[in-house]
């Protein structure tokens, strides 16, 4: 098929491939969304917490903490413009084993300060966190790409990048799967789970992307016991843990496992889910125990790993084989909340390296309301098939 033209090829419709996309058009810099699958979202984007958080326990300085924080201030800006729904409902830490817990808890408030974001210890010990907050993540998602196409951006769905070359006259060359070809003057990689695979296209190994397992439990809160926060565990030497949170329609959710995998199309809730998730989020939450199980789903977070086996992550760097290619990879748990950051970031290395010549920042116009036929939290479960995703599992 004939070439197309692009200024910005932007491949993954995910959380931060339209966040990028979004960037841009704010920006006055065209752009193609080029998303694999059928429809936006059906990813780690769409099976998550939902949860926005705030960067309190972020590492200062790092990379993925500025963005994180960055994100913070641009939501503050633009969620009127995209109409999202957001429950700032606060999250809350209660140190339930003793005083190693509320040791951690006082360098949790210590973590927040070093990074500007507000965190209130409380007379038993607790921290509590008011700006956290929880949304529908797949509305943000829609909201974003949207706004992007209000702004001239683009979006091709069923759209698989197959190929990837430099370009005859500069720029880049890049394939579909099913055989048409685009020119674009740059790309950014924001593949997500496949954010490795599409590096390699480009005969490149920044990093290895592998899927990292979190399975949730969805319950319909028992009456005069609704949720109206987040309960987040202590964090420990094993991870965060298990957490309870309330959904943006008040149900109750609660999760997730944490399971490196290799097969990053195995979206199913595994047998023994439940065992891990309900005493621990009991413990946090008692009236859990009373609460009527209606659903689990699992999502796949891409975790990385470099060249030498360590973890890594918030690998946001330009390509060293194909001038003009951006990778944004292993973007993990933290995406949604770190969004608006990287779209911003990654407008800033593209502009940098002279690639795209931005405008100043400017209002798009707000994207029609979308209807959903189920839950954003059945919904990429759904599309993943019947193991990924049940109702009335007690």
């Amino acid at each position: 098929m004939s070439s197309a033209q692009q200024p910005v090829a932007v491949i993954g419709g995910g959380v931060v491939g339209c966040a990028v996309a979004h960037a841009l058009a704010r920006r006055g810099v065209g752009a193609v969304v080029l998303e694999a699958e059928p429809g936006l979202a059906l990813a780690a984007s769409g099976a998550n917490s939902g949860i926005l958080h705030t960067g309190f326990d972020a590492t200062p300085g790092a990379l993925e903490t500025r963005l994180i924080l960055r994100s913070a201030a641009l939501r503050e800006e633009l969620l009127d413009e995209l109409g999202v729904p957001v429950w700032r409902c606060g999250a809350h830490l209660a140190p339930v084993g003793g005083d190693d817990e509320r040791a951690v808890i006082l360098r949790l408030a210590d973590n927040a300060r070093a990074n500007g974001v507000e965190a209130r210890l409380q007379p038993d010990g607790s921290l509590t966190v008011p700006a956290e907050a929880v949304t529908d993540p797949v509305a943000f998602v829609h909201a974003l790409a949207g706004a992007a196409q209000a702004g001239g951006a683009e979006v091709r769905l069923s759209a698989r990048v197959s190929g990837l070359a430099a370009g005859a006259d500069g720029g880049l060359a890049i394939e579909l799967h099913s055989g048409e070809r685009l020119h674009a003057h740059a790309a950014v990689n924001c593949a997500g789970l496949f954010a490795d695979e599409l590096a390699r296209l480009a005969g490149e190994d920044p990093v290895t992307v592998y899927p990292r397992k979190g399975e949730f439990l969805v319950f319909q809160a028992p009456p005069g016991a609704a949720l109206e926060r987040i309960m987040l565990p202590v964090p420990s030497t094993l991870g965060k843990g298990v957490l309870v949170f309330p959904t943006i329609d008040h149900l109750l959710i609660a999760g997730p496992t944490a399971r490196e995998r290799h097969d990053k199309r195995d979206w199913s809730v595994e047998a023994d889910a439940a065992e891990l998730i309900v005493a621990p989020a009991s413990r946090m939450y008692p009236p859990l125990g009373r609460a009527s199980r209606i659903g689990a789903y699992a999502g796949l977070r891409p975790a990385g790993r470099d060249a030498a086996g360590r973890e890594a992550s918030y690998v946001i760097e330009m390509s060293g084989t194909l001038p003009g290619l951006l990778h944004v990879a292993a973007i993990r748990s933290t995406g949604l909340s770190a969004s608006l950051g990287i779209g911003e970031y990654a407008v800033e290395l593209l502009a940098g390296r002279g690639l795209i010549e931005p405008d100043p920042p400017r209002p798009l116009p707000a994207p029609a309301p979308r209807t959903p036929a189920h839950p954003w939290w059945e919904r990429t479960a759904r599309y993943h098939g019947a193991s990924a995703f049940a109702r009335d599992v007690r």
